[in-house]
């Protein structure tokens, strides 16, 4: 009689929502790029509330992302003090860890 194991089911992490936020109170607009959306910043535009922070929220699966702010057609880091890396373009990107 040979041994039959069973590995046990894989538990998949639910994907944890992030909320991103950019204080620009003059900014006409705000979107979010980064390895989630293929840094395509039209897919991810951020809305303004009164104060002038302009806010999104991402369901996103555990992993490592880079990502920037899109502020009136100009790439900006998060001014938060966050992880960044260098990019091919002489800049930094940001990271976020989700676990």
């Amino acid at each position: 009689m040979t041994d039959v194991q069973i590995a046990p089911p894989k538990v998949r992490k639910p994907n944890m929502k992030i909320q991103f936020e950019y204080f620009a109170p003059q900014a006409k607009q705000v979107q979010l790029g980064g390895t989630f959306n293929n840094w395509d910043p039209a897919k991810t535009p951020l809305k303004k509330d009164r104060e002038g922070r302009w806010k999104a929220s991402l369901e996103l699966p555990a992993g490592s992302y880079e990502y920037r702010y899109f502020v009136d057609s100009d790439w900006q880091n998060d001014p938060r003090t966050v992880k960044c890396i260098p990019n091919a373009f002489g800049s930094w990107n940001c990271v976020l860890e989700v676990e």
